[in-house]
């Protein structure tokens, strides 16, 4: 039988194979670069997971409020004069009815001693007439004796009657001249107490505008001029800040509320409303508002601060505890979300029934589930319905709550 001989294309055939094979891989990579290379690249976003917490309805001022003591006095000696002595410093701190100025007084004092010693002259005035007027009283008495026995006259007993009212006279008028000279003693006072300046209330020296040794006279009507002392009272401090109109109707007295500060930046304190102003300032310019004071609940939180500091209040109008809440800056036009999809890794915008809202939360009463993840940084290009997103990574960023 005769062998058969060898196909000669075989080898060809074996080549051809694997060229091809390496010009499919070669096509598969370079299709592979180009997906790569080609497909969208993932947006990063902040995301937010939605839970329960508490949400506010709030109001807050529209312009800077200022921190104010409750209590505050500009003063100036009532009468004028050299400046003799000047008891404080500013910053020191002060009790009531000390003694912080005095103006030069030796003509007040000198009137003063001179209305003491007439007081205690018509004391003894008093002794002398009083004494005399015993001693008239009891020689009447003697003389009507004498007459029941008919051992003196009529006439006599007449005469010792009426010396006995003339010395009683005498000594009502030696007391009433005694009321006298005790008032010359308080107007002598009073006039010394007009050289002299005294704290009103306990407090702290804010400004010190007189000298020792200068000329100070009180501010004539209609004219003001800077007080000699100014001293506030900072044990007790609230702000005042101005809301716009269409807020002021929704505020009473004793709302709850907090104050901010730009001195002590992260800070809150608690505060109430202890006053709402029944006007609206209208000025120039400006949009129409009303003043509203606030108070700070605790003492201790007003120890390091100074006034005329800037703050700003958020009054409490409403509170939800315990609510499903995202954050207002989340919120799309028409009450919409983005929300994440874990397994597509893209956005998807989901509607959702609101709440109360402020500034930083807002309820959400339907339309998200509790852990659910929406996207608070919508401020970055891309950012919409069906983007290929991934969690931003940077420290404080991803998955906030």
């Amino acid at each position: 039988m005769a062998k058969s001989k060898p196909d000669a294309r075989r080898p060809d055939m074996t080549h051809s194979s694997r060229r091809l094979l390496l010009l499919a891989l070669a096509i598969a990579a370079i299709a592979g670069l180009i997906w790569r290379y080609s497909r969208p690249q993932p947006i990063p976003v902040v995301l937010h997971t939605v839970t329960l917490g508490r949400v506010e309805a709030s109001v807050a001022n529209t312009r800077a409020g200022t921190v104010n003591a409750c209590r505050r006095a500009r003063i100036t000696p009532s009468a004028s004069g050299q400046v003799i002595k000047l008891l404080v410093h500013k910053g020191d701190r002060v009790i009531a009815g000390q003694l912080l100025l005095e103006l030069w007084n030796e003509d007040a004092r000198a009137q003063l001693h001179l209305a003491e010693q007439d007081a205690t002259a018509a004391q003894a005035r008093i002794e002398e007439a009083c004494v005399q007027a015993d001693n008239a009283t009891r020689e009447a008495h003697r003389q009507h004796i004498l007459q029941d026995k008919k051992l003196v006259s009529t006439d006599s007993v007449e005469r010792a009657d009426t010396e006995a009212k003339a010395r009683a006279a005498s000594c009502r008028a030696a007391r009433a001249n005694a009321e006298v000279s005790s008032a010359r003693i308080d107007a002598a006072h009073a006039a010394l107490a007009r050289t002299q300046l005294r704290a009103p209330f306990a407090g702290v020296v804010a400004e010190l505008t007189g000298e020792l040794g200068e000329f100070i006279t009180p501010s004539p009507p209609g004219i003001p001029t800077p007080p000699a002392i100014d001293l506030v009272d900072d044990s007790c401090l609230y702000v005042t800040a101005p809301i716009d109109e269409v807020d002021a109707p929704r505020l009473k007295t004793g709302m709850p509320a907090r104050i901010t500060l730009d001195a002590f930046p992260g800070e809150h304190f608690s505060g109430h409303v202890r006053r709402v102003a029944p006007y609206v300032l209208d000025r120039e310019k400006q949009a129409r508002t009303v003043d509203v004071e606030v108070e700070f609940n605790t003492t201790a939180d007003t120890k390091a601060l100074l006034t005329g500091y800037s703050a700003d209040v958020e009054i409490i109008l409403e509170t939800h505890d315990k609510v499903l809440r995202i954050p207002s800056a989340a919120l799309l036009e028409g009450n919409q979300a983005l929300v994440f999809n874990a397994d597509d890794k893209r956005l998807h915008t989901q509607r959702i029934e609101a709440g109360l809202s402020n500034w930083e939360y807002t309820e959400v009463r339907s339309g998200l589930a509790d852990g659910a993840r929406v996207v608070t940084s919508l401020e970055r290009d891309g950012v919409k319905e069906g983007a290929y997103v991934t969690v931003d990574t940077t420290p404080g960023s991803t998955d906030t709550q």
